[in-house]
């Protein structure tokens, strides 16, 4: 995991992204924030886990399908399953030692 410093490549509206196996973050402060660097983390074990490429093409389809749900940008960016099993267990810095494959499954189901 590289920790980057990367202001003008983060979304308007976002503080950091994981890109396997880079952790680009928008502000130095975040690089000591562990709550938020464990939540990208937990991202990168999901692109690896799915080897890379098809994390993205299952990420990006996912949103479609929650946009079209609920016709709101944030709303679908919330329900995710990724993101919500990394918002889910991004406090627990122990989680990534006994998290098991495809766990973001888990939480696939629609709200």
């Amino acid at each position: 995991m590289f920790l980057i410093v990367a202001k003008y490549l983060i979304p308007k509206g976002y503080r950091g992204m994981a890109v396997f196996p880079f952790i680009l973050i928008k502000y130095y402060k975040d690089q000591v924030n562990v709550v938020f660097v464990n939540h990208e983390r937990i991202h990168l074990r999901q692109q690896l886990e799915m080897l890379i490429l098809p994390f993205f093409i299952w990420y990006f389809l996912e949103y479609f399908i929650r946009f079209i749900q609920y016709k709101n940008t944030i709303l679908a960016y919330q329900n995710i399953s990724f993101e919500r099993e990394a918002y889910a267990k991004e406090t627990d810095l122990k989680y990534l030692k006994n998290r098991t494959f495809f766990q973001f499954l888990q939480y696939i189901k629609l709200k």
